[in-house]
């Protein structure tokens, strides 16, 4: 951000930004990727070396909107909570996520701190997100079942693709036979396995569909129908798509 912004060309419609003021005025209006929000210039530079103080600083370049409101290119509803915490310390109950992000990108670094410690960001960062780093090609796999699925959707309300997942290379070992079967078949099957890490294959399985439903999916899982010792390991996710 700054104090003395680059010309630039209006869009149609809007009257070009106005330049801006030679120094930080003690009161400040923003206009947070549409939200606006008035503050003074101390609580935004409340953390120095954070990259929210940074924007204000007497060095900084700056970005008007027509209104002569400080611009900054970001979502608008989270930044509330972020302010709120520079001005009195308050942490936020709702959308914890989201406010997380946006504290990470403002290296509002006690605030980051603070909601890493809630039980939401910590399950995720530490727990859930340990765990599958620890699971060979996870993301890999997540893509390649969302390809699976869109390419058997044409003309059909639903779309099933097969996962086999083994937490150990014993566990791989009952799965074997099933997989020359199904593979001299023609039937894709998406591997998830081995790993090293304690939870199980309905944790693994809870994640993808988690995962997959982040991207706006509508997915459920069931155990794949089949008899045998690979019973256990094989199972159908279904993506609905209307």
């Amino acid at each position: 951000m700054s104090l003395t912004p680059a010309p630039r060309s209006p869009r149609p419609g809007l009257a070009a930004p106005h330049a801006g003021p030679a120094t930080v005025p003690p009161v400040v209006e923003l206009n947070v990727g549409g939200e606006f929000y008035t503050t003074t210039v101390s609580t935004l530079r409340k953390l120095p070396g954070s990259k929210l103080a940074e924007m204000f600083s007497s060095s900084a370049k700056a970005c008007m909107d027509s209104e002569g409101r400080f611009f900054i290119d970001r979502p608008g509803t989270y930044f509330g909570p972020v302010l709120d915490f520079l001005r009195s310390g308050q942490l936020p109950t709702q959308h914890i996520p989201e406010v997380y992000s946006e504290a990470q990108f403002y290296e509002i670094k006690p605030l980051v701190k603070l909601l890493e410690d809630t039980p939401k960001i910590f399950g995720e960062q530490v727990a859930r997100k340990q765990f599958l780093l620890r699971v060979p090609g996870y993301s890999e796999n997540l893509e390649l079942m969302v390809r699976l699925a869109r390419a058997e959707a044409m003309a059909a309300r639903s779309s099933s693709v097969l996962v086999c997942a083994f937490r150990d290379e014993e566990d791989a070992v009952h799965c074997v036979d099933t997989l020359r079967t199904l593979e001299a078949n023609k039937k894709s099957v998406v591997k998830f396995g081995p790993w090293k890490a304690a939870p199980d294959i309905k944790d693994l399985l809870d994640c993808v569909k988690m995962d997959i439903e982040a991207q706006g999916y509508q997915v459920s899982y069931a155990r794949y129908s089949y008899k045998g010792k690979a019973a256990n390991y094989f199972y159908t996710f279904l993506f609905t798509w209307w």
